[in-house]
């Protein structure tokens, strides 16, 4: 693909384009509304350019075995990076992505094919009104909860309240397997009171989850200078029934797969930051 390609958003009415990255023959960025949204390597799947996002590929890496094949439902599509990666390192995931607008999956997956043997169902809805129909379209058997829930879908405060919410985050809890773990990625401004609201929402979500309880909550996965200044940037949240048993080593291994420089709030830590910040 030597050129862009793009599509009108019905939903949104901005413009989707994928254009080359410049650093690559088979590197692709994809823009919505000429603001960077993903990026994608055809040739390296296992890649993942953006810092936040590889992050959320780091919690991806402790929830199973090395190279064991997990259920993601991905809540918001994208490029459609995260679900390249998971086939990629996770070979025969099974897996499902939505998103609100009708036009960016099918240009995504005409123009930046996926990897050979992907399995992964799309929906084209709103995010919470597609909960009860995500493990079906991922081939999930009934009762069989997903091993990894990823929200990739808020813009700081213009987020929809439906989604920036507690009844949100317990839905999504409600469908991880007892090695389950939820995502968010939390973009937001100067001060962070966007990312506090939903730390609060999903710490209080999780400790009423009897699987993950009072003593767990959210974890925070950032960049330690963003952290420090409080500046704008995204920031990672995980909580989940997968991540309550510290025996496992989450922070260490969080922190040492960056990138750098890194920090990782454990949920007590994260708690005490979201005080600093106040709401």
């Amino acid at each position: 693909m030597s050129g862009g390609h793009r599509v009108h958003l019905g939903f949104s009415g901005l413009q989707a384009e994928i254009l080359p990255d410049g650093f690559s023959d088979r590197g692709f960025v994809l823009e919505i509304g000429g603001a960077e949204q993903s990026h994608v390597d055809l040739d390296h799947p296992e890649s993942i350019f953006y810092e936040y996002l590889r992050r959320v590929g780091n919690v991806v890496d402790t929830i199973a075995a090395p190279g064991e094949a997990v259920s993601a439902a991905h809540l918001g599509a994208g490029g459609l990076t995260l679900p390249r990666y998971i086939q990629a390192t996770r070979p025969g995931s099974r897996q499902v992505a939505v998103d609100i607008e009708r036009e960016l999956p099918s240009l995504v997956v005409d123009r930046l094919p996926l990897p050979e043997g992907t399995r992964l169902g799309l929906l084209i809805d709103d995010a919470r009104d597609s909960l009860p129909h995500l493990a079906s379209a991922a081939g999930l058997d009934d009762g069989e909860g997903f091993d990894l829930v990823v929200v990739d879908i808020f813009a700081d405060r213009d987020s929809p309240e439906h989604l920036a919410c507690r009844e949100f985050y317990a839905e999504c809890l409600e469908l991880l397997s007892p090695r389950g773990a939820l995502v968010v990625n939390v973009g937001d401004d100067v001060g962070l009171h966007f990312f506090a609201r939903q730390a609060g929402f999903l710490a209080d979500a999780a400790s009423s989850d009897p699987r993950v309880g009072v003593a767990s909550g959210a974890w925070t996965l950032a960049d330690a200078g963003l952290i420090r200044r409080k500046g704008e940037g995204n920031l990672i949240l995980a909580a989940g029934p997968g991540l309550v048993d510290r025996a496992l080593g989450f922070e260490r291994r969080w922190f040492d797969a960056g990138p750098h420089p890194a920090q990782v709030l454990d949920p007590l830590q994260t708690q005490e930051f979201v005080g600093e910040l106040g709401t």
